[in-house]
């Protein structure tokens, strides 16, 4: 992507949404907070288990990571980065939702209901806006997430020699403790986006812009679609409103539907946003190389590493996001709208 492209699409997100943006940011964010309080620790899991390699394995399953992530970094370990999704998946959820909105509403035909084609049109381009937020989240996240199983590996006899530990950048190495040291320090986010920005610019925080693209707009594609046919099914009317209750299982279904079709584009942009390697964890020059080299040196069945808990994280995360934006929870505060709790 080039940089008056990126403007381009910024100012252009900033015209699509000003003046409906106040209620979606309440809607995204309160969805957003609730949803990532609740299932981060099993988004931790799943990052960690998407980073291991053959030979390399330090946890065995979901439960598993999680179990020696309390031992050894106790129960906020579970929350390592937790604080990058809770400041910016608020306006990413509001930049997804109201982009599928503005889509829709251009797609449509003298305001009757859209075409599958064009319900997945409209997907496509909120996958496409999202990605301004979503890529520097998900570059800052992985790295601290990842950080417990760098030095768990380090720890655990047999995998890999201290003096044998490789990393990608010598300054986050220092920072999260991968290597021996005398006095551990925890990095933050700040510290990373600083460092990042400091040595590679902007286009630091952007690494692995192309692999979130291949996996957000895919999952837009099928998850707007989805979700705005089976809400359709809860409908008493052709013109009435879904119970809650109904667009928060629409949501969920259409969501873990979602996140297991594109897993394999999420363990690609996992490995390539990971700056910080083990011995012998190999670097990737790009897309195509990361998943040839995944697929010569692990298998097919390496791209549903994380899987189950990448659909155990999407599906409460979407369905709350779905109930706070179809009960206008964030209209409601902003007084311009009652509460529905059931269609009319």
């Amino acid at each position: 992507i080039t940089h008056n492209t990126f403007t381009k699409l910024v100012l252009l997100l900033f015209v699509l949404f000003f003046f409906s943006l106040p209620a979606k940011l309440i809607n995204g964010g309160i969805a957003g907070i609730v949803g990532v309080t609740c299932v981060f620790p099993i988004d931790l899991a799943k990052t960690r288990l998407q980073n291991q390699r053959p030979g390399q394995q330090v946890y065995k399953s979901m439960i598993d990571c999680l179990i020696k992530t309390v031992r050894s970094e106790g129960y906020f370990g579970m929350y390592r980065g937790a604080a990058v999704n809770l400041t910016l998946v608020t306006p990413e959820k509001a930049i997804k939702l109201a982009a599928n909105d503005f889509f829709r509403c251009h797609l449509s035909k003298d305001g009757r209901g859209l075409t599958v084609f064009r319900e997945m049109l409209a997907g496509c381009a909120a996958g496409m806006c999202q990605v301004i937020i979503t890529t520097p989240m998900e570059m800052l996240k992985i790295q601290l997430q990842d950080a417990g199983r760098l030095a768990a590996q380090q720890r655990k006899p047999g995998i890999i020699p201290p003096n044998r530990l490789a990393t990608t950048n010598a300054v986050l190495s220092r920072s999260y403790n991968v290597v021996p040291s005398t006095s551990p320090r925890v990095i933050s986010a700040t510290q990373i986006a600083r460092e990042l920005l400091h040595s590679q610019g902007i286009q630091g925080l952007y690494k692995g812009l192309g692999a979130t693209l291949l996996r957000d707009v895919p999952f837009s594609i099928v998850y707007f679609p989805l979700f705005a046919n089976l809400n359709k099914l809860g409908k008493p009317s052709p013109d009435a409103a879904a119970p809650f209750y109904w667009s928060f299982i629409s949501g969920c279904v259409a969501g873990s539907t979602a996140a297991v079709v594109v897993n394999p584009c999420d363990v690609v942009k996992t490995r390539l946003q990971s700056l910080s390697k083990g011995a012998n964890e190999e670097s990737y020059n790009g897309i195509i190389d990361c998943f040839s080299k995944i697929m010569k040196r692990e298998g097919p069945s390496a791209f549903l590493k994380g899987a189950g808990c990448r659909a155990l994280v999407i599906a409460p995360l979407f369905g709350i996001v779905q109930v706070m934006y179809f009960l206008g929870v964030g209209e409601f505060i902003m007084s311009q709208s009652s509460l529905k709790l059931i269609s009319d």
